[in-house]
Order: structure tokens, then sequence, then C-alpha cells
């Protein structure tokens, strides 16, 4: 189904001479209301039209499948004026609003024209559709009109909180659910048939493409197709298909005006409708449908009601702990409940007003990060505190104050948030291991730098839908993301770096009183920082003897691997470790090497970690790593 056909120009094509033939009789008989202007007629005597020409038709929508509209367009006038002498005649032109009727099942041929009047200010139409006949629905609406859609389909779930039963629901709407193995690849999720249709559907024991007859108002679904994984799956399928049906069959019934053979929307895995050439139309239903199914499924009120009952049995489990880090458990139990998905729960969380659940459930390069918290409002909806390796150590370099201050030592990248570097955010916890504290964690808006994201997405409505999923990234969500930076949004944060590195006194002291050469240098910083040769050799996962030639053996280092290890080994701050390699005769080649970038990234913001936290990122990214065996 090939969507974006323009109701105005079928409108204008198929019905000029009907509508020409109403506004000429309008004309004949009330010219003289028409207030026309001429310089060459003075008494307008009589008028005739010559031509019209069709603006736009403004539709509304109806009950079944009955549509009435407007059609404003504009009408060219020969006007007349008849005295002793001679005849006058001249053009004017007058907008013209012709009220029709028709309904979409009769293919427009009972098509009505109810009235014809001046245009001067439309009247607002109440339930309006654009010219490819899909419906306006604003974002705030949503919750208004997934309530209607139960109203109308499902009326208990806004009674009492409960999961609907899907099969239950198509059926009250007439329709029928098939499954059946739609393509190869799984790229379709559902189709949702309007017409019988010798449809073209994949054969999984032959590995071939097979006809089977799908009769109108079915919904097939392919069980192994989940949408996007993690934001539904076969239950959001279904529920999805069944907004089709009910906001989208004036939208295909015009489409059966242009192409008789049109019988089904088809919906990609990745969003959009497939084999669709024209995105316009199809970008708003697809948005629509993502958008209201999970309203549907979790109606805003009586989710609400449900979550505040699972908050309050987990505060009488788990005693006085803050909000997030309970929000785990309510959000497994209200996904278990309403039978979603835990993302999908999730996100309603946030829709009804739990800033917390932001903070659960995120996962970054693979990996679960601790549940945390900011202030409300610290962020939008497109922007993050969380974000990955590969996107931090890019980011870190993109802004000139940033790096500057990445580069003393600021700020220190923890559970996947750049954290400023200061006793009351950092801590090392039993193991070791660098941590955020306990009231960084809950205080996220006021040590961590915050992130712009924008989706990578392939067609215009997966972008906008999407916006709203930035802050809710799960492990297996399958979207990509583009990180940006922005000074003006920091500009707190940054302050509070800038301050951090005013307490430092005596860095400059130590760089002015290092030795020159490599070996010199790495024994006097060693003994400034307090490290034994053992002890460092186990910290950077190196040999005693590689380490003492290191020292003493002018020919060494032999690679800057080993520098790195050294420095991360110390958890020296950037100054000294770009000291240090200075000294070694080797530097950091960021425009040539990928591994390269990472190294500095692990000097400058990574470097309270460990070498085995280090190695770990690179035999990810598929790098040797640093020293040692991983």
């Amino acid at each position: 189904m090939s969507t974006g056909r323009s109701f105005t120009e079928y409108i204008a094509n198929r019905f000029y001479n009907d509508l020409f033939a109403a506004v000429g009789s309008y004309v004949e008989e009330n010219y003289a209301t028409l207030d026309l202007h001429s310089y060459a007629v003075k008494f307008i005597d009589s008028a005739v039209l010559s031509d019209i020409t069709i603006k736009r038709a403004y539709v509304g929508d109806c009950d079944d499948m009955r549509i009435t509209f407007d059609v404003a367009l504009e009408a060219e006038i020969e006007v007349y004026e008849v005295d002793r002498h001679h005849d006058n005649s001249d053009l004017c032109n007058r907008w013209f609003l012709i009220k029709c009727e028709t309904d979409l099942t009769q293919h427009l041929d009972d098509f009505r024209i109810l009235g014809v009047s001046p245009y001067s200010q439309r009247a607002c139409i109440e339930r309006p559709l654009d010219d490819n006949l899909v419906p306006y629905i604003k974002p705030d609406k949503l919750d208004e009109v997934a309530a209607d859609f139960l109203r109308r389909n499902y009326p208990k779930a806004l009674l009492e909180p409960m999961a609907i039963d899907v099969v239950d629901l198509a059926h009250k709407m007439g329709l029928t659910i098939e499954q059946h193995h739609i393509t190869k690849d799984f790229s379709v999720f559902g189709q949702i048939f309007f017409a019988d249709c010798d449809a073209e559907l994949y054969d999984i024991e032959t590995d071939t493409i097979v006809h089977h007859l799908i009769k109108a108002k079915t919904i097939v679904v392919d069980p192994k197709a989940f949408f996007l994984r993690n934001i539904g799956s076969v239950n959001n399928t279904i529920v999805h298909e069944c907004v089709h049906w009910d906001r989208h069959r004036k939208v295909f019934e015009l489409e059966r005006l242009y192409n008789s053979e049109a019988t089904q929307i088809k919906c990609m895995v990745i969003g959009g409708v497939k084999d669709s050439k024209v995105r316009t139309a199809t970008d708003h239903m697809e948005w629509q449908a993502n958008a209201l199914a999970p309203r549907i499924q979790m109606p805003i009120d009586q989710f609400k009601a449900k979550a505040t009952t699972f908050i309050q049995k987990y505060r009488r489990e788990f005693g006085d702990v803050p909000l997030v880090d309970i929000m785990e458990p309510v959000i497994e139990e209200l996904a278990t409940f309403f039978c979603v998905s835990r993302q999908a729960a999730k996100i309603r969380m946030v829709d009804a007003g739990y800033q917390e659940a932001i903070g659960a459930f995120t996962y970054i390069d693979g990996r679960y990060v601790r549940p945390h918290a900011f202030k409300k409002g610290s962020v939008e909806k497109c922007q993050t505190y969380s974000i990955g390796v590969d996107d931090a150590a890019v980011v870190a370099l993109c802004d000139m104050r940033l790096r500057d201050q990445a580069g003393k030592g600021a700020y220190i990248y923890v559970d996947s948030h750049f954290c400023l570097n200061d006793p009351k955010y950092i801590l090392n916890d039993e193991t070791g291991h660098v941590i955020m504290t306990e009231y960084a964690r809950l205080h996220i808006d006021e040590c961590c730098l915050a992130f712009d994201l924008k989706v990578k997405s392939k067609n215009k409505y997966g972008e906008q839908y999407y916006k709203e999923c930035v802050l809710y990234r799960d492990v297996n969500s399958g979207i990509e993301f583009q990180v940006t930076f922005s000074g003006d949004a920091n500009k707190d944060i940054m302050a509070k770096a800038d301050a951090i590195l005013g307490r430092e006194v005596h860095t400059q002291n130590i760089i002015n009183t290092m030795p020159p050469k490599f070996g010199d240098a790495l024994i006097y910083i060693m003994k400034q920082s307090n490290q034994s040769v053992e002890g460092l050799s186990e910290n950077a996962r190196m040999d005693v003897k590689m380490l003492q030639r290191m020292r003493n053996d002018a020919t060494y280092p032999k690679n800057i691997e080993s520098v790195v290890a050294v420095c991360i080994g110390m958890h020296l701050r950037p100054e000294f470790s770009g000291e240090l390699i200075k000294r070694s005769g080797f530097s950091l080649r960021l425009a040539q090497s990928e591994a390269h970038l990472l190294y500095k990234f692990f000097l400058d913001n990574f470097y309270m970690h460990t070498v085995d936290e280090c190695n770990e990122i690179l035999t990810a990214k598929g790098f040797d790593i640093l020293t040692g065996t991983y």
C-alpha cells in the first residue's frame, strides 16, 4: 500500500464539473451581494463564472466511513455592465467554500454538495483529517484518544486496572487474528488486511514464498518478529494493528480510489510501512499506532492506580529507601500485570510522572547502569546523563573548554556518566573499584554532564517517536544515537569543574621539577605517588623486570601501551601522564588510531579505574590489551 494520496487532488479531478456548476449557479443568483470590485465595470449588471481553482479540501471525520469536507476554491468571475452606449466587462476573483459529504465505502458515488458560501472565515472542524485522511492527533491528546478507543471497543479496561485480552479486543472490533510467517528475515511484524487478498507469505519449511487467501478484517502477526525486539511483542502488534483498523481505514479507502489493488498495511520491525515510497502519511500513521498501542494497553488512570499499589508494596518490603531503588521491581510487576514489555512499562511510568523510572533498567555498552535520579526538569527528553565509551571518548575532545577541563582531570567517567572528580561524588568501593557516591547517584544533575541525543533513524516517524525513548535505553533496544555536547547546557557543572581544578595548587610544581628523561621521570613520579615497583607491577599488569627496565634502561619503553598502563596503574592525573608520554618518545595519534583515542580517554577520564577495566574495553572493541593477559 502506497500512502500519501491527496484527497484534494482526487476531488479536484473527479468533481470539478460538479463544483463548477454549484459555484456558477450561486454566482449568477447572488452576484449583487458578493462584493465584487472592478475598475472597468462601475455598475455590475450580471456575472458569470468562467473558471475555478480548487485550493484545499478540509475534511472532518464522521462515524463509520462517512466524511464531511469543505472545499476551498478560487473562482474567476466575469462581470458585465450594460448602458446606453456599449457593454463593459471585466474579470474578478472571489474565494468560496463548498460544503460536501460522502461515504468512502461507496467510492464517493454518493458525493453531495450541501451548500455554497463566500469564503470568509472557515469554521473549526471538530474531528479533522489531513489531506491523506489521517486523523490529526496532538501528542498531548494521546491519552484521551486511547481512552476513547477503549470506550468504544473495550470499556471495562477503563473501570479498573487489567491486562487487555488482545484476542478479545480484536474480536470485539470484528477482526480475526491469524499467525503466519510473513517474511524470511522477520522484517514485517504484522499486517492488517482491509480487503480480501491472495497474500504472499513465507513458508519456513520449504523456504519459499507461498500464496494464502487472507480475508478482509484480518490481522496477521508473525510471532517471531517482535517490534524492535523490546518495545513490543505479539500483544503490542495486535493492538497496533487494531489502531490501524480503527483510525486509518479512511486512508486505505482513499488509496483504493487511486489503486483498486491495495489490500493491506504491512508494519515493519524497524518501523514505517513496508513498500511505501511516500513517507509523509506513512510516518504519521505509524507514529499514531506506535504511540497509541501502549496507552491502550495501559490507560493512564488505571496504570497510575496499579503503580501506586506496587510502590506501596515495595515500600513495605524495603523500608524507607529512595524511590529510584524500588523502581525496577515496580516496573517488572507492572510489565507482568499488563502483559507488556518491561521497556513499555518503564516508558509509561515516565508518562505517569515518575521521573525516577528514567534511571532504571538502563544499559550502556551492554552493561547495566545502576539506578540513578536527578531533579525534575534538569534534562529534556532529547538529553541524557548516560553515554557509552565510544561517544565519551569523542565528545570529550569536541568542545575546547571541555577538552581542557578533561585534560586536567576534572571529570571521571564512571558508571557511564561524566562525573565531577570530587570526593563528594567519587569514591572507591571495598574492592577498590571507582563508583559514584550515594549522594551523587541520587543527584546526577548536580555532578554530571548532560548530553544531547539524536536518534539515528532512516525514516522520519522513527525519529519522531523514539525521541520519547532516548532516556530509556535497554540492552536489546537496537536503537542507535548520535551524541553531542553543549557547553551552554552544562555551564553550572563546568563552573564547578573550574573550581575543583583551582584547588589543585601542587600540580605545576611537580611538573616543573620532573626530570627530563623518561626513566628518571618515572622514578620521580612513582616516589611522589608512593608507588613501589612491586605494587605498580601488579597494578599495571606488567612484569617487574619490564618495569625496572623502563626505570633504568634508556632504550625503554618499547611501546606507548606500556606507558599508558603505567599511568593508569598509578592513577596519575592527566597532566602527569602527559608529561611521561612526552618523555617516552611516543605520542598519541588521535586522528589516525581509534585505539589511541581510547588511550586518551583512559588517561583523561578513566585514570582512577584499573588497567583490567581498560583492557576489558579494548577487548570489547577488538583492540589489543595494554599489558598483561585478559
